[in-house]
């Protein structure tokens, strides 16, 4: 039975597509701020592998994490970019629980299967591995122009809004745990990064309308304790104590010799 959520995602895009659009004035402003919002993500998780799953941003994103090793695993159709290699991101050629931080730099909004890739994501993180999501509103403006057909304009064809609502769905369903909803815009209205659950502003009643936001989500695994078998009481076996108790007793004789008393 076919996934409905599988096969609500957008269609992969090409390289020049995506370079022409982060050469523009919007694209240089809301890459270098996903940067600064990675970069005070990025230093404080912990373990040996970090991931980013796409090609955007060009792997700059991943400069600030402090892990040993670093990838990039693209996703674009026609070259390679500054990754290390090319996948099909519903199908990671990843052994299970191997990877310590996952990015997903508007993967999403590209991928067909974007449950999938979700799927896929939950298998290579580790018990204790985060994963983070940089997404677009569609609530936004910008999410109103390509409503009106004017989407050419407002990111490169292709894409397919997903809402922070839909994504903590999803996350829900493979065990992750929201640690952290961010949101913030490079359009208008011009509004600092704010998180969810900050006391109220007058700022945070445009928050609704911000182009981008940060997902920090982390697996929820139960963990095993391993409990020891009870020993069994002991039944007391009160026939056969009985009947040993009579076959032990000796067994008295009259003496027909003696005379009675």
């Amino acid at each position: 039975m076919p996934n409905r959520l599988a096969v609500s995602g957008g269609q992969p895009f090409n390289r020049q597509a995506l370079k022409t659009w982060l050469a523009s004035p919007r694209g240089k402003r809301l890459l270098a701020l996903e940067e600064r919002e990675l970069s005070r993500v990025l230093p404080n998780l912990f373990g040996r592998h970090c991931l980013q799953i796409g090609n955007w941003g060009d792997g700059q994103l991943l400069a600030s994490a402090d892990m040993l090793h670093r990838a990039v695993l693209g996703t674009l159709i026609d070259s390679l970019g500054d990754a290390q290699a090319v996948t099909q991101p519903d199908a990671l050629p990843i052994m299970e629980r191997s990877v310590d931080a996952v990015l997903l730099p508007h993967t999403l909004e590209f991928s067909p299967s974007p449950h999938n890739l979700l799927r896929e994501v939950n298998r290579i993180l580790s018990d204790r591995g985060r994963l983070m999501i940089l997404g677009f509103n569609p609530w936004s403006l910008w999410g109103l122009r390509r409503v009106l057909g004017m989407g050419t304009r407002a990111f490169p064809t292709g894409a397919r809004f997903h809402s922070a609502g839909r994504l903590a769905d999803w996350l829900e369903l493979l065990d992750f745990e929201i640690t952290e909803l961010r949101r913030f815009g490079v359009g208008f209205p011009w509004t600092e990064a704010r998180t969810s659950g900050e006391p109220f502003t007058v700022a945070s009643l445009a928050m609704p309308l911000a182009e981008g936001y940060l997902i920090v989500a982390k697996k929820r695994v139960i963990p095993m304790s391993m409990v020891t078998r009870l020993p069994r009481a002991q039944v007391k076996q009160l026939v056969g104590r009985a009947l040993g108790g009579i076959a032990a007793t000796p067994a008295v004789t009259p003496d027909l010799n003696t005379p009675a008393e």
